[in-house]
């Protein structure tokens, strides 16, 4: 249980970025106030969240529905977090977690940034969302494992929620080295758990003992 817990947040943290999307909220929202702040905090992570339980929950039937197996699903997930992980140790942006220029300019020229760019593709982007899927059909119909993996996916989004509501005030205690910092550690631990999801995928293919 500890283990799966560990496995989930390291995965999560790492593919939503709370204190990034913290980051990049405070720079969207440095002309409203402090209760449209609140409201659009609280409207991008409801619908970020929804997007990323949708796809934890039905994910598998999807996969099924396109003819897509769990071993496939294991390697591909492993090679996406593999170069997420590889952008975090090297601190580079990364377009599964973050925003490309022209999003941003979109953004800022909107008032509302709640949907786009803030619930999705920052909460709710490809990296988060393939690995809802991943560590949930990943169970095998385990319930208990299931369940542990969505309530730390829970907890990340109210994480994430309650950062913003502190984005100016986090900035100014770690800074840019500080963020930094946590991003090439968390880096380094999904860098590792993406490797050991491609070798689960392709042990699980049957590919090895087919050539043996």
């Amino acid at each position: 249980m500890v283990e799966t817990a560990l496995i989930a947040f390291t995965t999560f943290f790492a593919t939503i970025g709370p204190l990034d999307v913290a980051a990049i909220f405070a720079a969207l929202t440095r002309d409203s106030t402090p209760r449209e702040r609140r409201r659009m905090a609280a409207k991008g992570t409801l619908i970020g969240g929804g997007i990323l339980l949708f796809f934890a929950l039905f994910g598998k039937a999807v996969l099924i529905g396109f003819g897509i197996t769990l071993p496939a699903l294991q390697a591909s997930g492993g090679i996406l977090l593999l170069l997420i992980a590889i952008d975090m140790v090297f601190a580079r942006e990364s377009g599964s977690t973050s925003t490309t220029d022209a999003e941003n300019t979109e953004a800022r020229a909107k008032k509302d940034v709640s949907v786009f760019p803030l619930a999705t593709p920052l909460i709710a982007g490809p990296g988060a969302i393939g690995a809802a899927v991943l560590l949930v059909a990943g169970a095998k119909g385990d319930t208990v494992h299931a369940t542990i993996t969505i309530a730390v996916l829970l907890g990340m989004l109210l994480a994430t929620f309650l950062l913003m509501l502190l984005a100016t005030q986090v900035q100014k205690l770690l800074g840019v080295t500080g963020l930094h910092v946590i991003s090439r550690i968390v880096g380094v631990l999904l860098a590792a758990l993406a490797v050991q999801f491609i070798f689960d995928g392709i042990q699980a293919s049957g590919l090895l003992s087919a050539q043996g």
